[in-house]
């Protein structure tokens, strides 16, 4: 499926770039310790480095049951009920991420169109790290969307409906 791939991809770039900001980090770190010269640009890169990370890191989340959940209701109501409030859940995230995905997505187009660029010596432009957002986004509807097919699926089959 789609959602899988996507999540495999968005997983693994979100890893990498949280061992990127370790190294960055640490190498700033020894820099400004034993030289006395810190850097201009690892504060910078670090932000975007896990801000990227976190925004591809939703959808894998998701798939993998580790979002934060409230489970001192849900623990005391019956399966039946657990998996239509799962549709609901997975219809109302999906509503959300749709909403973020185009207003991150107009965002981003915005920065590239008036070449925006960072405040810093470094100048980025700052539609490389918004891109994460939409492509975050898509990816999370993407998984809500896969959820909301497979619970829909799992409360058809048991009402007998397939």
């Amino acid at each position: 499926m789609l959602a899988n791939a996507a999540n495999r991809i968005g997983g693994f770039i979100a890893g990498i770039c949280i061992l990127a900001t370790a190294f960055i980090v640490t190498y700033e770190v020894v820099l400004r310790a034993l030289f006395d010269a810190p850097t201009e640009w690892v504060n910078e890169i670090s932000v975007y480095l896990i801000l990227i990370s976190a925004f591809l890191g939703f959808a894998p989340a998701l798939a993998a049951g580790k979002h934060i959940t409230v489970d001192l209701v849900t623990c005391k109501l019956s399966a039946q009920t657990n998996k239509y409030l799962g549709v609901i859940v997975s219809i109302l995230g999906l509503g959300f991420s749709l909403v973020f995905l185009v207003t991150s997505t107009e965002m981003t187009l915005n920065s590239y169109r008036l070449n925006m660029l960072s405040t810093s010596t470094l100048r980025i432009p700052l539609f490389i790290p918004q891109l994460s957002l939409p492509v975050g986004f898509a990816m999370l509807a993407l998984q809500f969307l896969a959820n909301l097919l497979n619970t829909n699926s799992a409360v058809l089959k048991e009402e007998g409906h397939q």
